[in-house]
């Protein structure tokens, strides 16, 4: 399994060597899952220190030990090359993304080839954006079956190094296994018992009652914790990523050769 990962990595980071399998079999997009990247929101809500409170270090915040900034590989040696606390999901647990504004390009310059066929046409932006270095792991999906805990690690692209500018944690202390009075008083047990662990690792709040922010800007570092759940977030990393993809994106664009 680890020599058949190393395999995929050595292929999607485009080492300049011919990425086929042992058998010969040209590579094969099916071995994991392809997602078209959704439109990026850029925006993010106004945050406030609250009174006397000061910047918290959330750049050092980690989620079972995943931290913003992180590389790929770094999450990679975690979760896939040796055996911890969660593991990663059976199915797709790896997530690849194409950029829209890369693939509009794509899309046009192989359709600018004559290749028009929905399927054909796929197959022709994929290729392009694998040789192109413009496919980029997107998504972690990771689990603790035991305990119902879940982990989401978003990424940048290729463009800003393929770094995590998100991580979202989820567990089951709010769901209610039915309507009894017990299930209920149960319930705020569990939630008691994680808001006491989420301080105890991370130190009270400094915006509101639920957030740690580096500072008043909401797109430096922060996190925000939920009835079972955390999100920490970078979303000046992910705007940037953005926002050089566009411009990237445009200048790169091969547009017909007018003369006038």
């Amino acid at each position: 399994m680890n020599r058949l990962i190393g395999f995929l990595l050595l292929c999607i980071t485009l080492v300049p060597l011919a990425c086929a399998a042992d058998d010969g079999d040209a590579f094969d997009f099916n071995n994991f899952a392809i997602v078209d990247s959704a439109p990026s929101d850029l925006t993010a809500s106004p945050v406030s220190m609250n009174d006397d409170a000061s910047g918290a270090t959330v750049a050092s915040f980690d989620i079972a030990g995943i931290m913003l900034g992180m590389t790929f590989d770094d999450v990679q040696n975690l979760f896939f090359k040796s055996k911890g606390l969660y593991s990663p999901r059976q199915k797709d647990s790896i997530i690849y993304t194409i950029n829209s504004d890369w693939k509009y390009n794509l899309d046009y310059e192989c359709r600018g080839q004559g290749t028009v066929a929905p399927a054909a046409l796929e197959q022709c932006i994929r290729t392009l954006a694998r040789n192109r270095g413009l496919l980029y792991v997107s998504e972690v999906h990771l689990v603790r079956e035991n305990t119902g805990e879940e982990i989401t690690v978003y990424f940048t692209s290729n463009a800003t190094d393929n770094v995590v500018w998100r991580v979202v944690y989820t567990n089951d202390v709010n769901e209610l296994e039915g309507a009894a009075e017990k299930f209920e008083n149960q319930r705020q047990k569990k939630i008691l018992a994680f808001w006491q662990s989420v301080l105890d690792k991370y130190g009270a709040p400094n915006s509101g009652s639920d957030k740690w922010i580096t500072t008043s800007n909401a797109y430096d570092p922060m996190m925000t914790a939920y009835y079972g759940s955390l999100d920490l977030v970078d979303n000046g990393r992910n705007a940037s990523d953005a926002a050089k993809n566009v411009s990237t994106a445009r200048q790169n664009f091969k547009a017909k050769p007018y003369a006038f």
